[in-house]
């Protein structure tokens, strides 16, 4: 696991923590899209 790897893993799980707990709000979604935007460019390239 390379160090992307490792923070999609913890910016997903924060994501689910503030989603189930209604914590951070925007910051938190904003987070989840860039995890999602670095997953998908590592899987294209």
């Amino acid at each position: 696991m390379g160090i992307l790897d490792i923070i999609i893993v913890i910016l997903i799980v924060a994501w689910l923590g503030g989603f189930s707990l209604h914590i951070g709000g925007g910051l938190v979604h904003l987070l989840l899209v860039i995890a999602v935007i670095v997953l998908v460019f590592r899987l294209l390239s």
